[in-house]
């Protein structure tokens, strides 16, 4: 039977395994070139969503709720309330106000959504919010109400509907643009 003081990482100081803190894997990050611990490499993550510029350390010390709503599970007409990161590889239809949406190819989301980082490998529809960077997959499908403060398209991927730059905020009409000399 499992101890749930164990299940999360907790453990008594008289156990013959020493428990994980941060003293014991800042030390550990520092040797990560020779030492084979599983700790120390960047973990890939559900889907591949781990980029090859993303920081191990980041993906290490990242701090948060994580919900994951798994393959064939189907999550229909809820709030999402503080979910740092959502991991949708099923379908989901909600509302959410979130850090970071992960999308998996299979995965497919449809509601209202204001997110700070959204990464679609699968089909978003409904009115989404990005208010730092949207990232389109080739296998990605984005439709609806959408605004974002960046974009990035992979090639193949689609983005449709009514799109806007940075939020909620429409250019002044007769709004001219300036030619680079």
């Amino acid at each position: 039977m499992l101890r749930s003081d164990t299940l999360f990482g907790k453990r008594e100081s008289n156990t013959p395994n020493p428990p994980l803190s941060t003293a014991n894997s800042s030390s550990s990050m520092s040797n990560s070139s020779t030492s084979g611990s599983a700790f120390n490499k960047p973990s890939s993550s559900v889907g591949g969503f781990n980029t090859p510029s993303q920081a191990p350390a980041a993906s290490i010390n990242e701090v948060g709720s994580k919900l994951i709503v798994g393959p064939n599970i189907k999550l229909k007409g809820v709030e999402i309330t503080d979910c740092d990161t959502l991991v949708v590889e099923g379908f989901v239809e909600a509302t959410m106000d979130s850090r970071v949406i992960q999308i998996a190819k299979d995965g497919s989301f449809k509601g209202s959504a204001g997110i700070d980082i959204a990464e679609i490998h699968g089909t978003f529809d409904g009115e989404l919010t990005v208010r730092q960077k949207l990232v389109i997959y080739a296998s990605g499908r984005v439709s609806g109400k959408i605004r974002y403060g960046n974009v990035v398209i992979e090639e193949g991927g689609q983005l449709a509907g009514d799109v806007q730059v940075g939020g909620t905020m429409t250019p002044p009409k007769g709004l001219a643009v300036a030619k680079s000399v």
